[in-house]
């Protein structure tokens, strides 16, 4: 029933007529969440304590707790490492040769322009033309004919005013890891700004950290979290799934191959 009561304060928050800011919006949903986390494992831990077979139950509830905990714990060390790297201001970003801005899927199920798309493409776009990059590397999945992220963003970027001889297409940016990873050991870079949401760049700077790359995030603009539960709550495997990947399973990107050369001016 607690965490019933829960879900049902969070829907309530959610659907409220009061329009917070982003940034207190976003403390306020990682204050759910980890509150929401807490009340999950005691409530969970208080039931199963009385079923029988009590030590089985036990095993799988510490486990339980464990990978929580530890979830949470890769969320913070990841927003705390790479928090000071991030820039919303375009006026206070320093300049950089290249940019890297980051896929993901143009249209919705739903037919909708994704949002997290387009304010990417718009920072992108901002850099640009404000001279802060003389090179936009675009990298996203590109599973086939029919779905091709890079293509998609290169098409949109030119409708913002970018030249294609300033957009350098990467095709196998099936995941944030490969995208970093390629743009050192593919297109020789290491040192750039990373363009995507304040959440996403924090993920992509950790990588970057891990391969001794020298990167900033430029933040688009957020889409609230009132609109779009999945993503934000999402994040917190993904940040696991990234801390596992670089120190437990050392994950290489999928694909690699030659290197090849960015055109810059």
């Amino acid at each position: 029933m607690k965490v019933l009561k829960l879900f049902i304060q969070f829907w309530q928050t959610r659907w409220s007529p009061r329009q917070p800011t982003e940034e207190h919006s976003m403390k306020q949903l990682n204050y759910v969440i980890i509150q929401l986390v807490k009340k999950v494992i005691s409530t969970t831990i208080t039931v199963l304590t009385k079923i029988p077979f009590k030590p089985i139950f036990r095993a799988a509830t510490n486990l339980l707790a464990v990978v929580s905990i530890v979830t949470v714990g890769c969320h913070w060390w990841i927003e705390q490492q790479t928090q000071a790297r991030l820039y919303s201001d375009l006026q206070t970003i320093p300049p950089k040769k290249v940019a890297l801005v980051l896929g993901t899927v143009k249209l919705l199920s739903n037919g909708h322009l994704n949002r997290y798309f387009l304010y990417r493409i718009e920072a992108a776009a901002k850099l640009y033309k404000a001279g802060k990059v003389k090179h936009i590397l675009v990298s996203g999945d590109n599973r086939s004919k029919y779905y091709n992220e890079p293509v998609d963003m290169q098409k949109s970027l030119m409708q913002q005013g970018i030249p294609a001889s300033a957009i350098t297409l990467d095709y196998a940016g099936l995941r944030t890891l490969d995208s970093v990873v390629r743009a050192q050991k593919i297109f020789a870079q290491d040192d750039f700004i990373i363009v995507s949401q304040a959440f996403h760049n924090q993920r992509a700077l950790f990588i970057c950290d891990f391969y001794k790359i020298k990167a900033i995030g430029f933040n688009a603009q957020e889409v609230p979290w009132q609109d779009d539960l999945k993503t934000p709550i999402r994040e917190y495997f993904a940040r696991f799934k990234a801390v596992l990947d670089l120190y437990i399973l050392r994950t290489p990107p999928r694909f690699l191959g030659e290197e090849v050369k960015i055109p810059l001016l």
